[in-house]
């Protein structure tokens, strides 16, 4: 089969996102193909450029995740600017925002004034609570929304209380991949109609929404399992991970019988086969003999004795590590982009595979209003045009 063009070609996004959910979900519709504009103000911008870089001009954390994108700087509380926006809006497709619920709307470049000139526009809103509700202008972060969500009370071992996770679950989870999947939900239903939709994406929703286990023993046991104690957090066995004897770990998520078996015949405990769905006091026990056995070697010892038995047992790799994992590298998941200021940045290749796709060089993550003159030469503006916006301050 032939290389064809990535899948949301000829898509144009409007990116009025910032920090991190919204603009990793726009960086996915800009990796499979779309125009992606990253609209900022003329002041600071996306404040992440600047969040944590400590050895470079933007933050590795900006470069991440908005990659493929162009941008212009543009000031949406002059009436002016708020024009050159409309009249982007017009002929766009779809349009991200994460403000607070109410702002653009009080800026005059919401869902209704630019359904009002663009029926088909898919308009979507990625808020920690939702556009409505009583929490719905509360302030949040992933942590925040977790808690609500039923989600971080669960998060932790059994001897103490609940543990921050690294991984921006409700960022993620919630506001990144289920804002994409609203949006092309939406965009699909566009196509065939003629009629776009305003998408409203509560990230403590979503979280909620995905937590399946706390949901199940809710229904089972008319709780959630104390912590650390149901069958993906140290309840099983046969699910956990365990140190070894040089302070590495190793992962264990034998939850079928079928390599429960292989993993106990591989750790020289065939007697323990039949323990693989057990609890409580019972489970403790065979717990700790799995443990001292996992401590009696290193963590690459293990990892080379296991590493022909199919029966998940993996080692914990750290992030250095998985970027020279040999099944990353082969999925051609590590990216190496050379951003002319900061230098070589090591990033996370799309993760979805098309047939029919080819490779299309990645362009760095732009300088805050990088793009802001040839947009606007697109929309037809003038260069005296331009250089009165510039005069007036509405653009950088």
């Amino acid at each position: 089969m032939g290389q064809r063009p990535k899948p949301l070609a000829g898509l144009k996004v409007l990116d009025l996102t910032r920090l991190l959910p919204g603009p990793l979900c726009t960086l996915h519709l800009a990796d499979m193909g779309a125009e992606v504009i990253k609209v900022e103000d003329t002041g600071a911008g996306d404040y992440s450029r600047s969040l944590g870089a400590l050895k470079t001009e933007m933050s590795p954390f900006f470069h991440l995740a908005n990659r493929n994108k162009k941008s212009i700087a543009l000031d949406l509380r002059n009436a002016d600017g708020r024009e050159v926006f409309l009249k982007l809006a017009a002929d766009a497709d779809i349009i991200v925002e994460s403000f607070r619920p109410g702002v653009v709307d009080k800026l005059g470049v919401g869902y209704e004034a630019v359904n009002a000139i663009n029926p088909r526009i898919v308009y979507c809103a990625i808020s920690g609570y939702g556009q409505d509700g009583p929490w719905k202008d509360k302030a949040g972060h992933d942590l925040n929304y977790l808690s609500v969500a039923g989600i971080a009370e669960q998060i932790g071992g059994r001897d103490g209380g609940p543990v921050q996770a690294n991984f921006q679950i409700a960022d993620l989870a919630g506001g990144t991949l289920s804002a994409a999947m609203g949006i092309l939900a939406a965009v699909v239903d566009a196509t065939r109609t003629g009629q776009g939709r305003f998408v409203d994406v509560s990230m403590t929703d979503c979280s909620f929404a995905h937590g399946i286990i706390q949901l199940a023993s809710l229904n089972t046991f008319g709780n959630t399992m104390p912590r650390g104690r149901d069958m993906l957090t140290g309840g099983l066995p046969c699910y956990g991970i365990y140190e070894t004897a040089d302070g590495g770990h190793m992962g264990v998520g034998s939850l079928e019988k079928k390599f429960w078996d292989m993993a106990c015949d591989t750790l020289g405990r065939p007697d323990l086969k039949e323990k693989h769905t057990v609890y409580g006091e019972e489970a403790d026990q065979v717990r700790a003999e799995v443990a001292a056995i996992f401590k009696s070697k290193t963590r690459d010892e293990w990892a080379a004795i296991f590493k022909d038995v199919d029966c998940c047992v993996t080692p914990i790799l750290t992030m250095k590590e998985a970027v020279q994992h040999e099944q990353l590298q082969a999925r051609n998941m590590v990216l190496t982009l050379d951003d002319p200021v900061d230098g070589p940045m090591t990033e996370a290749a799309f993760p979805i595979k098309f047939s029919g796709d080819h490779d299309v060089p990645a362009t760095p993550a732009p300088k805050q209003g990088a793009d802001t003159e040839d947009v606007l030469r697109g929309m037809g503006l003038t260069e005296a045009d331009i250089a009165t916006l510039r005069d007036k301050k509405i653009i950088l």
